[in-house]
């Protein structure tokens, strides 16, 4: 599988939240000691997310955020306040490999279009984040009416091509992720490549999220934790795919 274990910064420190409140934080910690430990276990994938951002609905730990790209050559994914081209343009000129789109796909759908048509769509993707079947914007602050299949829709009419879906219900939570909703939405629309988050607790998690369809996956508090060992996780990795790693000086 293609794996990410992700870092969520607030104020600079990683953080984990529980079902996406702000008021529940756990894990306060030192970003770059984390990155030191998934260069050291050799994974290749990276997720952040720039929480402060999501919510202020603008880049607020762009300096954290450069930093981290400084201290590793994994392929970086990056989410949480972008909202416009320039934004995209600085993130993607200091290294960032891919960013992901969140709120913006769902208030603003055409800037989506002109975000794929100017970077191409496998730097360009989309996070869909879901509450008792509705999607969540701004940090998952306001849920909206929308479903996730709708949304997924417009965004592969877009030209989008992965979509990252988040049970809010799951993440944090350690419960063990969605995989029915998952897999409804891998069948709704098989053409769109759906990286799971929220939830994922152990390996037998990711085996059933593969058997579901579903062949990249998020882990948060699980590798924090050591829930799951990053040994582990680099046993499962896919190495193949096509990745641009960044070179550190």
């Amino acid at each position: 599988m293609q794996l990410y274990p992700a870092i969520d910064l607030l104020a600079g420190k990683s953080v984990r939240l529980t079902q996406g409140d702000y008021q529940r934080v756990s894990l306060s910690a030192d970003p770059l000691d984390q990155v030191a430990r998934l260069n050291a276990a050799g994974l290749t994938r990276l997720h952040l997310v720039d929480l402060d951002g999501a919510r202020a609905q603008q880049p607020i730990n762009q300096a954290a955020i450069k930093t981290i790209r400084q201290h590793t050559s994994a392929f970086i994914e990056l989410g949480g306040g972008i909202r416009n081209l320039a934004t995209m343009n600085e993130y993607l000129t200091a290294g960032i490999d891919r960013l992901v789109l969140g709120s913006v796909a769902i208030t603003d759908p055409e800037m989506v279009e002109q975000a794929i048509a100017q970077f191409g769509s496998r730097r360009i993707v989309v996070g869909i984040d879901v509450r008792s079947g509705k999607v969540a914007t701004n940090g998952w602050l306001t849920t909206t009416r929308q479903n996730a299949v709708d949304v997924m829709k417009t965004m592969q009419a877009a030209g989008v091509q992965t979509v990252i879906v988040t049970d809010i219900g799951r993440d944090g939570t350690m419960q063990g992720p969605n995989v029915n909703l998952l897999r409804t939405l891998q069948h709704a629309i098989p053409e769109i490549n759906i990286v799971a988050s929220g939830g994922v607790r152990t390996l037998t998690d990711l085996t059933a999220l593969r058997t579901a369809g579903i062949h990249a996956a998020i882990i948060g508090k699980a590798w924090q934790t050591g829930a799951i060992e990053l040994n582990k996780l680099k046993e499962l990795e896919d190495d193949d795919a096509d990745q641009t790693n960044y070179s550190m000086p």
